[in-house]
């Protein structure tokens, strides 16, 4: 037995890892498999031809990598790109933190664009820099669509008509981690040239499935970039999709048959649906905490996150402690404040496979956490705020009409 083990479920409203459908676990409840056997590659074939779909592509040539985000990050910039390489790479948070020490730590120029945490990427100095580069010395441009640790959402149809705008050739590369198949994305519309997620978020999938989508510009760009790849080498995947196995190293066969099952449930589920459900429990996470009298981190509505909300507490409550709380006494887990606000929020995740009285169970536990830390809530409003909205937009399930 788990020596934390609580009464009734875990309610886990962490920006990822994510609840698992339980048609997932059984899909994945089963024993090892030769992966050279015919099966794995049928099943592979139509999982890269599937995972398309979630990111909206016709043209892209995804792979199926058994990492999480950070290696799926490592494997968009290495090739694609060359040592010494100029990136324009925005600091809004955390996560974009992380991913810029590790274009700083494989030797890119990285010229960075800083915002304070809880606003977007500056769009601004983007479009002054691409109009400025009329050598095109920036050979790419990297941004993180959904910053989970700020709630910020950034506008990439935006950053595409910067490009073209200015007539510049650099690759458009986009961590869609906590985004893809929760929010609205269009990596061919947007000409985005490679774009990644991770199984854990809105795919509902335990960690272990980086999953990149290359633009035919990005696999161009491998036959010219230098830097040094080989577990995440593109062109081993593509020699073995050429002889219909698909993998160059044993894949992770269980998380194989756990993406099908996942797959199933949101196209039968329907993209936009699943898409519409993330803004509509998103809304009524920013009303309850509005109806509590606190405020989002994020600091104008253009940015608000439909995967996660970031509250902001005031200064004599330590968000850590809230987090703490809920999960000591309620089995109730929040996401923390991170870095440079770490002790001033707490994050309440809405992403995944998750459904309206989920999120109000999570409300009403937030609530009570909030009074057991001294915080003048009044028990019900935020809980009566979400409750009155989603009584009114949620629609009846899709395959129950």
């Amino acid at each position: 037995m788990d020596y934390v083990n609580g009464p009734g479920r875990n309610h886990l409203f962490v920006p990822g890892p994510v609840n698992i459908p339980d048609q997932v676990i059984r899909a994945m409840n089963r024993n090892n498999e030769d992966y050279r056997s015919p099966a794995i590659p049928a099943m592979t074939k139509t999982l890269l031809e599937d995972v398309k779909k979630i990111f909206k592509t016709t043209s892209g040539t995804p792979f199926l990598i058994p990492t999480t985000g950070t290696g799926a990050w490592e494997s968009a910039l290495t090739n694609t790109l060359s040592p010494g390489d100029r990136i324009v790479s925005f600091l809004i948070g955390q996560f974009s933190l992380l991913w810029i020490d590790q274009q700083q730590r494989l030797n890119f120029n990285v010229d960075v664009v800083e915002s304070d945490w809880g606003q977007g990427a500056n769009l601004d100095v983007l479009a002054s820099k691409l109009e400025a580069d009329t050598a095109h010395t920036i050979k790419a441009i990297c941004i993180v669509h959904n910053e989970t640790a700020t709630g910020v959402t950034n506008n990439l149809a935006t950053v595409r008509k910067l490009l073209d705008h200015y007539n510049h050739p650099a690759l458009f590369l986009v961590d869609g981690v906590s985004s893809i198949c929760a929010l609205d994305f269009r990596m061919d519309e947007w000409g985005i040239d490679v774009a990644l997620t991770g199984s854990q978020k809105a795919l509902s999938l335990p960690t272990g499935i980086g999953i990149v989508c290359a633009s035919p510009k990005a696999l161009e760009a491998t036959k010219s970039a230098k830097s040094v790849r080989v577990f995440f080498d593109w062109n081993d995947y593509l020699k073995f999709y050429k002889l219909g196995t698909y993998w160059p190293y044993t894949p992770s066969i269980h998380l194989l048959y756990g993406l099908r099952a996942a797959l199933d449930l949101i196209f039968e589920e329907g993209l936009e649906n699943v898409i519409a459900r993330h803004g509509r429990l998103a809304k009524a996470t920013r009303l309850a905490v509005e109806a509590w009298g606190l405020k989002n981190c994020t600091q104008k509505e253009e940015w608000f996150s439909d995967t996660v909300t970031a509250v902001v507490v005031p200064p004599y409550i330590d968000s850590s402690e809230i987090v703490r709380r809920a999960w000591k006494r309620y089995n109730l887990s929040l996401g923390l404040g991170l870095n440079k606000i770490a002790g001033k929020v707490f994050r309440i995740g809405h992403l995944g496979n998750l459904n309206e009285l989920q999120l109000l169970g999570c409300l009403a536990g937030v609530e009570m956490v909030l009074k057991d830390v001294g915080y003048p809530v009044q028990l019900g409003s935020g809980v009566a705020a979400a409750c009155a909205y989603l009584q009114n937009t949620t629609p009846l399930i899709p395959s129950r009409i």
